[in-house]
């Protein structure tokens, strides 16, 4: 059935017209709503509010633009809507027990970030921006991308998602966010000018390796290997020199080798025992952390997200918990 068709039965109240319309566009616009938030749950529900508004609003499209550009237009502004609640959220407090973190280097200002699960990326990165794109899709999709975007003023962040990650033209996003052409070029400029100060300096950097490639798995499994016997030489050796460590909604951050090493002493110097289980998250290899307990037990402490440069690791964001499950990680591993 063509589209045409389709929006006719959906108009008439068709929901499996509807369905059939839109569950194309879902999991691009997840994503869409992922860079604009920072967040995996509240891109989930922009998702929904936007497919509610499509299917009650669906009588005055006009279809001037795709239905997809349409879709796109209600996300994009259902994001910025909820960027305002976002920004109210507050920090969390160390709360890891028999652990006395060294002073950060300095607090974050990005507090709300969520790993966005690779599962979740099929049929997604694969597809071909518009002409006017200037990033890749794997690129913006990257921690470090993601972060620099939450820094944004919310309409330069969307303006910069819908032309340099997208590649919509002037005049789409324009109308998407009922602006001018003018106005948006305006936005787009100071938006790149942003975030070239806001992304980490990688001119010089080695690029990382292949993802899922030998190479990429012999620095996890040093990592893995490190980590779970307490070696922290072994573990500083995989460490670059800029090496940046984050933890959101923790607001610590530890920038540079050294002060890298005094964290993961104090990790190390709990005495806990740390089993990790490999996933995936933002296109990079993620591990799940595990301590066990005095029953032999070991329960999910949280999610670690590794950002590769050559055959070292160049940052290192910690999640809590409650994101495992969407990794499709247990909560909890049985005793052996």
């Amino acid at each position: 059935m063509g589209t045409e068709d389709l929006i006719t039965k959906a108009r008439a109240g068709d929901d499996d017209a509807f369905e059939a319309l839109t569950q194309p566009y879902r999991r691009e616009l997840q994503v869409h709503c992922y860079r604009m938030l920072g967040s995996f749950q509240d891109a989930e529900d922009a998702v929904q509010d936007t497919l509610l508004s499509a299917w009650q609003g669906l009588s005055g499209f006009e279809e001037r633009a795709s239905l997809r550009t349409w879709l796109y237009r209600i996300a994009t502004n259902r994001c910025l809507n909820a960027r305002r609640s976002a920004s109210r959220r507050k920090a969390r407090e160390w709360d890891v027990p028999g652990v006395e973190p060294p002073e950060p280097t300095r607090l974050g200002e990005v507090l709300w970030l969520q790993p966005y699960p690779d599962s979740q990326l099929d049929g997604v990165i694969d597809l071909t921006p518009g002409p006017d794109a200037r990033y890749e899709q794997t690129e913006s999709i990257s921690l470090a991308f993601v972060t620099a975007l939450q820094l944004l003023p919310p309409r330069q962040l969307a303006v910069l998602v819908l032309r340099d990650v997208l590649g919509f033209h002037a005049n789409e996003v324009a109308e998407m966010l009922d602006s001018t052409v003018e106005s948006v070029n305006s936005a787009l400029k100071r938006a790149r000018a942003a975030l070239d100060t806001k992304l980490p300096p990688g001119g010089d950097r080695v690029p990382a390796p292949a993802s899922d490639s030998p190479a990429e798995d012999a620095i996890v499994a040093k990592f893995v290997a490190a980590y779970k016997s307490s070696d922290l030489d072994s573990l500083v050796a995989l460490l670059t020199d800029d090496v940046f460590i984050s933890m959101p909604p923790l607001p610590f951050e530890y920038q540079g080798r050294e002060p890298a090493s005094g964290f993961f002493a104090s990790i190390f110097g709990s005495g806990r025992k740390f089993h990790l289980l490999a996933t995936r998250a933002n296109g990079q290899p993620a591990l799940g952390a595990y301590v066990r307990d005095s029953t032999g037990i070991s329960h999910g402490v949280g999610l670690f997200v590794l950002t590769l440069a050559g055959d070292q690791i160049c940052a290192m964001t910690r999640f809590e918990n409650t994101v495992l499950p969407w990794f499709g990680l247990p909560r909890s591993i049985p005793s052996r």
